[in-house]
């Protein structure tokens, strides 16, 4: 249950004097001295509750009422009145507030009131829940694909973490999905509807850290590749994580984190932090009964993006996609259904490539050439392709490339 209360009095005395009866309730005061200053503490799905004085300079405690409610109609708030004025508190609660305390207010009769508003909000909170997650189904059966055990065991790892609330690492090899796997994670979780914010690990700074733990507040972060972060970013990120109510990260990477740790280029804390809850996406080869379910799921999804007629999948091309290995693995299936899509990657009796797919692989020989030789920068790699940006990055879509993994 959500135990944040935001406190709103003029009078700095009251209001660390409010605040600290509350720290020793264990609940997690913010203190806030204006209207101003408190409305930036407000958001929609906020995991608390409010407590204002009414009279302050300014706006005053029923226009932070009336801006609270704006942004969250269902968010309690509890007016402190100083004057024991009735109609002012009649008023206050005319108007939507879930009670009124006359002030100096007993500890004791603080406590009782907004424990009562807590455990309110907890339930809207839960509802939301429950209702957002009805409405959006199922995240791991709609987004993560398959039919083998193996992919049964992939999904019902990811309901068991989004359920605990703890920070995550995804593993796997390259190109398996750990950006999807934590999407759906933040879609199964509490923070469904906070928001999901991505970042890629390398070239993270503390600064850079720290405008993301506020833009993904109430929500999820992923970081992409954490074994690719500096030293600095990582003790940052640490002491990010040791603070109270933050955003919940989700990290993926393709390395093995307790290896760097033994070799001391991975913080040893933060990996005993981010081990505590892991999910491990297995390769296609070790799984390639879901193979034909992902090729032609990829290939419909192409198809409908440009326009397309979905092409029927023969037998034997699917024979020959589950002989191969696939150490790209879910990239690579989706970079081949993009061209079997589009009529660029019919194979031949033999098994082999025909005259448009190859030619579409040297197209994307020198696409990829290009992104290197600029590390990752589209648009010098356009230039140097002597092409427009707008036709590069057509041509980087449906070759299925990504510019940022090519970045230094």
């Amino acid at each position: 249950m959500t135990r944040r209360v935001l406190l709103v009095d003029d009078d700095g005395a009251v209001r660390e004097a409010l605040g600290q009866t509350l720290e020793l309730a264990d609940l997690e005061p913010v203190l806030a001295g204006s209207y101003i200053e408190a409305k930036d503490h407000v958001t929609a799905g906020f995991p608390g509750v409010v407590v204002t004085d009414i009279r302050m300079p300014g706006k005053d405690g029923f226009a932070l009422l009336d801006y609270a409610h704006g942004i969250d109609p269902e968010l309690p708030v509890i007016l402190l009145t100083g004057e024991g004025d009735i109609p002012t508190a009649v008023r206050g609660m005319s108007e939507g507030a879930f009670d009124f305390l006359e002030k100096p207010c007993a500890p004791a009769d603080l406590l009782t009131v907004v424990e009562k508003a807590l455990k309110t909000r907890a339930l809207v909170l839960e509802n939301r829940n429950l209702k957002a997650q009805v409405e959006a189904g199922d995240a791991a059966a709609r987004l993560l694909r398959g039919t083998s055990a193996l992919a049964e065991k992939m999904r019902n790892d990811a309901r068991t973490v989004a359920r605990t609330m703890a920070d995550v690492v995804i593993t796997g090899e390259p190109g398996v999905g750990t950006a999807k796997m934590a999407e759906v994670i933040h879609l199964l979780s509490a923070l469904s509807r906070g928001p999901f914010v991505k970042i890629a690990g390398a070239g993270l700074t503390p600064d850079s850290l720290a405008a993301t733990f506020e833009e993904a507040e109430g929500g999820s972060i992923f970081i992409d590749e954490v074994g690719g972060m500096s030293q600095n970013a990582q003790f940052a990120l640490l002491e990010r994580l040791e603070q109270p109510a933050a955003p919940r990260v989700i990290a993926g990477t393709y390395h093995d984190l307790a290896e760097m740790a033994d070799r001391g280029v991975f913080n040893p804390d933060l990996y005993y932090r981010l081990e505590a809850a892991r999910v491990h996406i297995p390769p296609l080869r070790e799984r390639r009964e879901d193979i034909p379910v992902l090729f032609r799921h990829y290939v419909a999804i192409a198809c409908e993006q440009a326009a397309l007629p979905v092409p029927e999948v023969p037998p034997e091309a699917i024979q020959r996609l589950m002989g191969q290995d696939w150490p790209g693995n879910a990239r690579a299936l989706m970079n081949a259904a993009m061209r079997y899509a589009m009529g660029l990657a019919e194979p031949d009796a033999e098994g082999g490539l025909g005259l448009a797919q190859r030619m579409a692989e040297v197209e994307r020989a020198f696409l990829i050439e290009a992104l290197r030789d600029h590390g990752g920068q589209a648009t010098g790699a356009a230039r140097s392709l002597k092409l427009p940006r707008k036709t590069f990055y057509d041509k980087l879509a449906r070759h299925g490339i990504r510019a940022e993994d090519y970045r230094a």
